[in-house]
Parts: C-alpha cells; sequence; structure tokens
C-alpha cells in the first residue's frame, strides 16, 4: 500500500447500508479516503476520486489501512473491529485512532487511542457529519475533568513525562486530586483556555509548595531544562512537565556551515543556560541567510519555522542600543559583531531573535562558533493574558 499522509482518513465499509452512510461522511471530511468492498458497488465507483474498492477478506485489508492511516473509521460491529485489529495493536501512543460506526447511523464509537490519537474528537466529528450520537468513555471526557494528556496540544505544547507519571497524574485528576499547578513565571505562559484546569488541580505560587506532600501529582509549565530548585525534598513525586513554545533562537552562520555544527552550537547554547528546546518556536535570521541548507535543515529537524528579516529590520532593532538580556539577576547589553562589515547590519542572532519574538530583551545574549552565532529571545505573552 502506498504512503499515506499522517492526515488523512481511511473510511472503511462492508455492508450497503454503511457504504451510503460512508460516502455522506467522506464529502464532511476533508482529505478522506473511501475504502468500499467491490461486490456492494458493483463496481461503478472504481474510477470516482477518493474512492478505493477492495476485495475480501476483510482481515488483512483492515489491518494494513490500521498501519498505514492515523485516522480509521470502520462501519463495523465493535466486537468484530476489535477482533480484526487485535493482532496489530501495540500501545496508546502509537496505535491509530479508531472510531466504529453501526450501519444504521446511531453512533459514533471511540474504540482506540481516544485522548493521544485523537479518536475521541473523530467521533464528534462523525457524529456531527451523519447526525450520530457520540459515544466517549474516556475517563475525562464522561467526568468533564481535564485530560492531562491533551493540554496544550493545541498550542503546539509538548509534554515532558514517563508513561507511568503521565497516567498517574491523570487518575489523580479523574479521582478529584488533590493536583499541585505550577505556572513557571520566568517563562509566562499560561494555561491554555480550551482545556480549564477542574476543581482538584490547584495552582500553586510557589514549586516548593507543590512539593508539600498533600499533592497527588504536580503538573509544571515552564520553558526551563530544570525548573526546580535544588533544594526540594527527594519525594518522588508524580510530575508532568509541559513544554510551550516560549523560546525563539536567532542564528547567524558563515556560508556552507552544515546542520551538525549548527545543532551542536543551539543545543549547547540551551543547555548551559537551562532552557528545553523542547520550547522552541522557531529560529530566526537574516534574509540573505534564509537559504543556508545546513540553517534550513536544522529548522526542518527541529519541525519549526525558520523567520528571515531585512538589513534594514535587524538594525532598525540594533539602534535602540542598548537592550537588556535578561539571565537570572544579570542584565547584559548586546555588542556589535563581524555582520556589521559582512553583512551591513549591527548583529543578526540578536536582533533577529528579538523581531521573532517580539520582545525588547535577550534570555541569552550571542554565544559564539568559530562559524555560528546563537541568542535566545523569549516570547512576551499575549497583552491582557491571564
Amino acid at each position: 500500500m502506498p504512503e499515506v499522509p499522517d492526515d488523512k482518513t481511511a473510511i472503511v465499509a462492508v455492508s450497503r447500508p454503511g457504504a451510503a452512510l460512508a460516502m455522506d461522511l467522506a464529502a464532511s471530511i476533508t482529505d478522506s479516503d473511501l475504502y468500499l468492498e467491490r461486490k456492494i458497488t458493483g463496481g461503478e465507483l472504481a474510477e470516482t476520486p477518493g474512492v478505493r474498492l477492495y476485495d475480501l477478506p476483510l482481515r488483512p485489508v483492515l489491518q494494513r489501512l490500521f498501519t498505514s492511516y492515523r485516522r480509521l473509521v470502520v462501519f463495523l460491529p465493535v466486537g468484530a473491529t476489535v477482533r480484526l485489529l487485535a493482532p496489530v495493536l501495540v500501545d496508546k501512543r502509537r496505535d491509530a485512532a479508531v472510531v466504529c460506526v453501526d450501519d444504521a447511523g446511531r453512533y459514533a464509537i471511540s474504540l482506540l487511542s481516544g485522548h493521544h490519537g485523537g479518536a475521541d474528537a473523530l467521533a464528534h466529528d462523525v457524529a456531527a457529519a451523519i447526525g450520530a450520537q457520540p459515544v466517549i468513555t474516556s475517563a475525562s471526557d464522561a467526568l468533564d475533568v481535564t485530560a492531562v494528556d491533551l493540554v496544550g496540544r493545541g498550542s503546539g505544547w509538548q509534554i515532558e513525562a514517563t508513561p507511568t507519571d503521565l497516567t498517574r497524574a491523570a487518575a489523580a485528576v479523574v479521582n478529584g486530586g488533590p493536583v499541585a499547578l505550577w505556572l513557571d513565571p520566568e517563562t509566562g505562559a499560561r494555561w491554555p483556555d480550551d482545556i480549564p484546569p477542574s476543581d482538584g488541580v490547584v495552582a500553586v505560587a510557589n514549586v516548593n509548595d507543590a512539593f508539600g506532600g498533600q499533592f497527588r501529582a504536580i503538573l509544571v509549565v515552564s520553558d526551563r531544562l530544570e525548573p526546580f530548585p535544588h533544594d526540594l525534598p527527594n519525594s518522588n513525586p508524580t510530575v508532568v512537565i509541559y513544554r510551550p513554545p516560549t523560546l525563539v533562537a536567532g542564528v547567524g552562520c558563515r556560508r556552507g556551515v552544515d546542520e551538525r555544527h549548527l545543532k551542536e552550537l543551539l543545543e549547547t547554547t540551551l543547555a548551559t543556560n537551562n532552557l528545553s528546546i523542547n520550547c522552541l518556536a522557531s529560529l530566526a535570521t537574516a534574509d540573505i541567510k534564509a537559504n543556508e541548507s545546513g540553517l534550513v535543515a536544522l529548522a526542518n529537524h527541529l519541525g519549526i519555522p525558520l523567520h528571515a528579516y531585512t538589513a534594514a529590520e535587524l538594525n532598525a532593532v540594533a539602534e535602540r542600543q542598548p537592550f537588556a538580556v535578561t539571565a537570572g539577576s544579570r542584565l547584559k547589553t548586546a555588542t556589535p559583531s563581524a555582520a556589521q562589515d559582512l553583512l551591513g547590519v549591527f548583529g543578526v542572532s540578536e536582533p533577529a531573535a528579538m523581531l521573532a519574538a517580539g520582545a525588547s530583551g535577550l534570555v541569552v545574549s550571542r554565544t559564539k562558533s568559530d562559524r555560528a552565532t546563537v541568542a535566545i529571545a523569549r516570547i512576551a505573552p499575549p497583552q491582557g493574558s491571564h
């Protein structure tokens, strides 16, 4: 079977009633492929775009689709779907999202990978498209409590936690907590509005308070690599760390510098300054460097955009010198760089980072290697955020 993009959905029907519903659904779900059993169509839809006919037996077909697509809607009973897919199930972090729909179109049931894979959301979408009732059995959805593994997903947050800690934290929230929530004030990120903390989640102003012993788990929002002071009690708590995209790395480089060199400099700079690479929102540079293969490859490797600015834009920032670098209690100012002679700009990495972050200062001033420079700025919270 050919490689399928991650954002596509496979819709599978076996019976004529199921096929009629599946065709209606396919018209409503963007980027979907419709799979119909050849005999029930009489072969009439073979040339229809987006329709793919298959021959029985169903088991190998369904298993191939399950391992090729990230989302699967199956017009089959739940029991039959489970038996057909059981041999290829791995775990909820890797399995495709599966939604089952009965041939009468009454129920859209989230069967596999409800939270992590998105089957719960898919069930709602399917139900809305065909007039069915979504059936969601995830505890957080059923009880209307915070889904720990979904927090910040829509805003690009990453989660750092062991599978055990993530499960324990989710269970603690479902059971009413108490669960501590600490928003690192240095990070400046705010809890997302789309998943409000439930009653069992208690915000604490000081991270020390989260380790007091009364909490069953701790939720932390921080872009610092090690957000906790070293003198906290070693109680081995259940901790889930959320990494919001709050940092921008400005990068200047010589012509032809390779990705490996840039990556090592970036990683070292972040680690030395206690910042998490999982919080990088973007890279930024001068427009004359925007097509450097090493820089482009680094942005692609990190899965983040690369912003480029003109000399006039970079110089406009640099002319506001001195600008401050916030690093603990220290203040630094930017200094002229070799880019002034080579590119006609006062600097690249520092003003580029500030422009991309919309910031008036830096978290980390220019760090140099023999072929590149890196500076880090933090994206300021939106005005009026809380």
